[in-house]
């Protein structure tokens, strides 16, 4: 099963750009709900993702500062715990799953490492209950 039928595309996703800053990142988490999100560089490239968790750290530990300071921080000085690991976009449903198995999602990236968009969990959930109620009815049919 190719993975592109189940791809939500770039231009749908939200992502910071590894030149956002700190404000940019939490106002855009909070106003898409996101606990963690993609962050690509200038040319598109997939660099990692950042959570809620990675920020409020750095708030916390390392920055010590108001919302009007974090509008001078770029998220490139945020340490980030883990990164979602992407996906090529040649891979297939078993690569994914495995994936998604650990993470919310799974980034998908073309040769060059450019992010093209990204792959929900739920539409994995609802790729398996496809093929399981296909399974139930061919059995069904059968018995």
């Amino acid at each position: 099963m190719n993975i592109l039928f189940y791809l939500t595309p770039k231009c749908d996703c939200a992502y910071l750009v590894d030149s956002d800053t700190l404000r940019q990142a939490l106002e855009k988490m909070e106003a898409r709900r996101y606990s963690v999100i993609p962050v690509l560089d200038k040319n598109g490239r997939y660099v990692g993702t950042i959570s809620e968790g990675d920020l409020l750290w750095n708030i916390k530990n390392k920055f010590h500062l108001d919302l009007r300071e974090a509008e001078r921080v770029r998220i490139t000085a945020v340490d980030r715990r883990r990164d979602y690991m992407p996906i090529s976009i040649r891979s297939n449903m078993e690569d994914l799953t495995e994936l998604a198995l650990q993470q919310n999602f799974v980034p998908v990236c073309d040769d060059n490492n450019s992010f093209i968009g990204l792959v929900t969990r739920q539409e994995i959930l609802k790729y398996f209950k496809k093929k399981l109620d296909t399974l139930q009815k061919e059995m069904e049919s059968a018995g």
